[in-house]
């Protein structure tokens, strides 16, 4: 398997390129519009015909490549089923696979961050490793207050699913603006301090209570990236 973590400043974005060594297929994860030429000089490099540009959910700080990437390229462009986006070229639901060469990635649906949160599942070679989105960040979780996110769904994604998932599941996030890189599912268990939170109610009026600031480009990114970044 060949993996990249690659990192964009300005929105503290994770863009993940997962690909196979045998048939040389990838596919790239929560890409970042202004960063395409350097996917594409990447992919170059390494010999790689990208096949899907997945989306963890519709972002509301960054504008996502994947049309960009769908028109050089001829990839398929993936979302949830709930973002009811026209342009991409397929929706996902719970639990479809997306096979990249002969690697697989699980959609899981997640929805609390919004309504079309979905992590992705990669088992390989006797380890694992999930790419959560915004809905488990590296010692903290997304925020739930616009895109109809839901604290209270966040937290059942979070027990219900994720942290269900055995403790040494590497966490590749969207997003971190602490410098941190990956983590695993044990290591949030034992040390993210929200999930400390007793049960749902606290965890829902812990949420309720950030009063955080919308992202800077919400008006513009949302719906740009509901038409794939045009």
């Amino acid at each position: 398997m060949i993996f990249r973590q690659l990192f964009e400043r300005e929105s503290s974005t994770f863009t993940y390129l997962v690909a196979c060594t045998d048939t040389r297929e990838a596919a790239l994860i929560d890409t970042v519009k202004t960063e395409v030429p350097k996917y594409l000089q990447l992919l170059h490099e390494l010999g790689l015909k990208l096949v899907y540009a997945l989306e963890t959910h519709t972002h509301a700080d960054h504008i996502t490549g994947a049309g960009e990437l769908r028109d050089v390229t001829g990839c398929k462009t993936l979302l949830g089923e709930e973002a009811h986006s026209p342009c991409v070229s397929a929706t996902l639901k719970d639990g479809d696979l997306i096979p990249v060469g002969k690697l697989l990635l699980k959609a899981i649906y997640t929805p609390g961050h919004t309504d079309d949160s979905y992590c992705y599942l990669l088992e390989h070679a006797g380890q694992a490793c999930v790419f959560t989105g915004d809905t488990l960040l590296i010692r903290s979780t997304g925020r739930t207050d616009f895109q109809n996110g839901s604290a209270e769904a966040q937290y059942h994604s979070l027990f219900d699913k994720l942290l269900l998932l055995p403790d040494n599941t590497w966490v590749y996030p969207a997003h971190d603006y602490k410098g941190w890189q990956t983590s695993t599912i044990g290591e949030e268990k034992q040390h993210n301090p929200r999930l400390q939170l007793g049960d749902v109610h606290a965890y829902v009026e812990f949420m309720r209570n950030l009063n955080l600031p919308d992202p800077t480009l919400m008006d513009i990114a949302i719906p740009a990236n509901r038409a794939c970044g045009k």
